[in-house]
């Protein structure tokens, strides 16, 4: 069976990333400590931690491990917290899943409803690569994914995806920007500087061959994973940059930028990736009544 204070040791020791000062907050003597951790290893089979110079760094096996670890205090805690509040109303966590390419603004304004039901969620985001989204929500650490493609097909995970919607884009720069390029939409976008998505993001290639097929030829000067990052580029004069057309107005308000032009011609999709083949959980039904609200369906390639 599992020792749960060498896991809570353990746990210390890679938040803190040295033994000394893990061994303070402990109030162990450092020896000690590294006994614990290394009787842990031996009793794992594996090596969770490797040295770095004076730091401790987690092995693949030590960052599965943290996860876990993560996990397993955190619903602790929510146990602690339900056995000596049960006369309160209980709040269910609902996890969820952000594919670090989805704008922040779009993921507020589908999340947002599931904080007005009737039966109180707390709301859990984690934000990373697709991939390690769908790995937790295939072992129910999440209760949904949100997206911009849906779930990979090359991934050995069961999962459905549900198409939310879809929109157009805008293109928005700082004044001194925009002033310079002139009114004239798309023509206005050739010889632009550009900031354009990451390689992870859907909307990059399709954004591509669109200026390719109108013969635009702007200057890349940036790529952004994320796009509040991109956002904060454009609002200091570094170039052009895209952004769905449904958080336009909230983007130029919130960093003071303006609109070069918009296009349906490219569309940003997003998705909802459950385990459930139909949607039934009321947070996720909310977001979905969200998007509808939102966005316009889907249409084929």
């Amino acid at each position: 069976m599992l020792n749960y204070k060498h896991l809570h040791y353990f746990r210390t020791v890679a938040k803190a990333g040295a033994i000394n000062r893990a061994a303070e907050q402990l109030h162990l003597a450092p020896q000690t400590l590294s006994g614990q951790i290394s009787a842990f290893e031996a009793r794992l089979g594996v090596a969770l931690f490797r040295r770095s110079g004076r730091r401790l760094e987690l092995t693949d096996a030590g960052r599965t491990a943290l996860t876990y670890a993560d996990d397993i205090f955190h619903v602790g805690a929510e146990l602690e917290d339900a056995l000596q509040n049960q006369s309160a109303a209980r709040v269910h966590p609902f996890r969820v899943g952000i594919a670090d390419v989805v704008p922040k603004a779009i993921a507020y304004q589908l999340l947002a409803p599931a904080l007005t039901l009737a039966e109180p969620v707390r709301l859990v985001c984690r934000e990373d690569r697709l991939e390690q989204l769908a790995a937790d929500l295939s072992v129910h650490r999440l209760d949904m994914v949100l997206a911009d493609r849906p779930l990979p097909s090359n991934m050995d995970i069961k999962g459905y995806s549900h198409p939310l919607g879809e929109c157009g884009i805008a293109f928005l720069a700082a004044a001194s920007i925009a002033g310079a390029r002139g009114p004239d939409f798309p023509l206005n976008l050739h010889a632009a500087p550009l900031l354009i998505p990451g390689a992870d993001s859907a909307l990059r290639a399709p954004l591509l061959r669109w200026l390719e097929r109108l013969n635009l030829h702007p200057t890349i000067v940036g790529e952004f994973d994320d796009s509040a990052l991109m956002s904060a580029f454009g609002q200091a004069g570094a170039g052009v940059f895209p952004v769905p057309l449904t958080t336009a107005p909230d983007v130029m308000r919130q960093y003071d930028v303006v609109e070069l032009g918009q296009t349906l011609e490219i569309r940003e999709r997003f998705f909802a990736i459950s385990v459930e083949r139909r949607l039934s959980h009321p947070a996720v039904l909310a977001v979905s009544e969200a998007a509808r609200r939102r966005f316009q369906p889907l249409r084929p390639d």
